[in-house]
């Protein structure tokens, strides 16, 4: 059977990777573009450089600062007005995954008919829509690259997963000279949302050639730099590889899917509002020992990628250190211990549980888990 690998047109890395993309842009026929992205980025002054960029090459532009950590279909349908009233011809997003999310949601319907509660699923968007450059200021989401988004709806507080290869950017940015300054709980949250992706794209059915060796590199590299990044922020070379890891991450999961962690995580992100990469982090270990009771082999190169030493452990010995690798991890950068330190509760777990089964991450886990079993990972995680 064949596989895709969906890719943005062009993707610029590496310091000065913003010039490059903005001088791309004025080889395209746009008037007027909508800036996408939040308030605190726009305080802290990582988008002067842009707009800066932008008055030289004489492009109009209007900002869209409202984005907040888990954008709803509100925020979307509030940045639509903004870009049909103002006559906007092109989008630029700048931030992690929620700016670059809700700029995603918004150029879907900007272009074809509906609300965005329309497009909740997979394979829904007729038209791809205008000229679109997505510029990631945190290394873990990969959302610059990848065919994702995730909307809040508020009214039924479900996290949407719109999968649909025509919401993939035009040109994707990593300039690791705009994530020098993100706080270290951030760096730790999306870096391990980074090595989700990666673990979860390795081990689901969907692996193939060309995302196998992608995934095991991202989890190498933010093993070794997730740390450093996190101690000091200021270590240009720790973003760069951290910004290059998660590429590879989203590259390998964009292709071969994610699976378990993603499904849960979601349902504590739509009610209680909560980091993306914190839920996952928490989730990510006891979910990896739930797939390795039935593949264990899956996680012997994950442990060996980690630095874990497997030459004298049968396959379940190595997916058991895999999960230990992955445990220390995640308190080394300081990750919450439990959901219930985030104000999760075992009601809370119980009324997530059809909301898991119907999420369409959920297809790509290696193990199919039962509703008790997801309850009782749910409180395991507490």
């Amino acid at each position: 059977m064949a596989f895709a690998l969906n890719l943005p047109k062009l993707s610029y890395s590496g310091v000065g990777a913003v010039d490059d993309a903005i001088t791309s842009l004025t080889q395209q026929p746009v008037k007027r573009v909508l800036v996408v992205t939040d308030k605190n980025l726009v305080e802290l002054g990582i988008l002067e450089h842009l707009f800066e960029l932008l008055e030289q090459t004489d492009l109009d532009y209007v900002l869209f600062d409202k984005v907040t950590p888990n954008p709803t279909a509100t925020l979307v349908r509030e940045g639509l007005a903004v870009y049909t009233e103002s006559g906007c011809d092109c989008l630029i997003a700048v931030g992690g995954g929620s700016p670059v999310d809700c700029a995603k949601a918004i150029r879907i319907v900007a272009s074809n008919p509906g609300d965005i509660v329309d497009y909740d699923g997979v394979g829904k968007v007729k038209n791809a829509g205008d000229f679109f450059i997505a510029i990631n200021t945190t290394a873990g989401t990969a959302a610059e690259m990848t065919s994702n988004s995730v909307i809040t709806d508020e009214l039924r507080q479900v996290k949407m997963v719109i999968i649909d290869a025509k919401q993939i950017p035009d040109i994707a940015v990593n300039d690791p000279t705009l994530m020098v300054n993100l706080p270290p709980h951030v760096t730790a949250a999306t870096g391990m949302d980074a090595l989700t992706h990666a673990v979860e794209a390795y081990v689901t059915p969907g692996a193939h050639a060309l995302t196998k060796p992608t995934a095991l590199e991202a989890i190498k590299l933010i093993t070794q730099w997730l740390p450093v990044a996190v101690e000091n922020g200021q270590n240009i070379e720790a973003r760069e590889q951290l910004a290059n890891a998660q590429f590879l991450a989203g590259m390998a999961f964009n292709s071969a899917g994610l699976g378990l962690v993603h499904a849960m995580a979601h349902q504590p992100g739509a009610t209680h509002n909560l980091p993306h990469g914190v839920c996952n982090a928490i989730l990510l270990p006891q979910v990896c020992a739930f797939n390795a009771e039935k593949f264990p082999e899956r996680f012997r190169d994950i442990a060996q990628v980690m630095g874990g030493d497997t030459l004298d452990l049968d396959n379940k010995q190595a997916a058991d250190l895999a999960v230990a690798l992955i445990r220390n991890l995640s308190a080394r950068v300081g990750i919450p211990t439990g959901l219930a330190t985030l104000g999760i509760n075992k009601e809370d777990c119980h009324n997530w549980i059809d909301k898991v089964l119907a999420d369409p991450c959920l297809g790509g886990n290696p193990r199919q888990p039962t509703p008790e079993e997801i309850e009782e990972l749910y409180c395991a995680c507490l």
